[in-house]
């Protein structure tokens, strides 16, 4: 007799009359599709979720130093390089700390979730990384050329809002299409 739990033998016949068989699910047993619970991944537990989110949160505030304080420095630092172009500034100082943070939240953050298949990783990563400079750059563009506040104060403001905003978004695309593995 087979050691399946999903078959049963009796020796009567079964609600319908019929005879059953050796091979016969049990009436509660139903076929995979049609309790999909096999594709849902299991609920990550509070304490995983929040050491993750901590990582995240240590990375993005390195980052974070980097972008504010490169952008700082090509604005208003010794020789001002880039005292009038403040968008060229944060542009620099966006990809200067997305470096920092691919190289934090593969390696640390999400380092279980990373994927066999760098190069689509690092595409998604980029992609990701792409709308999250945006929004820092709108919010700083907005700031300085719509409501013509200029001030180093202002700007800062406008950047951290930006990178605040910014930061969600990321956060959320990483975990939907950057690092996919072991789910």
């Amino acid at each position: 007799m087979p050691s399946d739990p999903t078959t049963r033998a009796t020796s009567g016949p079964d609600r319908a009359g019929a005879a059953p068989t050796a091979t016969q699910p049990p009436a509660h047993a139903h076929a995979p599709h049609d309790h999909p619970e096999h594709l849902r991944t299991a609920p990550v537990p509070w304490r995983v979720r929040l050491a993750e989110l901590a990582r995240f949160g240590a990375v993005g505030a390195l980052a974070f130093v980097v972008d504010l304080g490169l952008f700082n420095l090509l604005r208003f630092g010794p020789g001002e390089l880039l005292i009038h172009k403040p968008l060229s500034a944060k542009i620099i100082s966006v990809l200067a700390a997305t470096a920092v943070s691919w190289v934090g939240n593969r390696w640390w953050t999400f380092a279980e979730h990373k994927t066999e298949r760098h190069g689509r990783e690092l595409l998604a990563f980029v992609a990701i990384n792409v709308v999250g400079m945006l929004v820092p750059v709108l919010t700083l563009a907005f700031s300085h050329y719509v409501l013509h506040r200029t001030s180093p104060l202002a700007d800062n403001v406008a950047t951290v809002v930006g990178i605040g905003l910014a930061t969600i978004v990321r956060y959320l695309g990483y975990k939907r299409f950057v690092f996919t593995g072991s789910r």
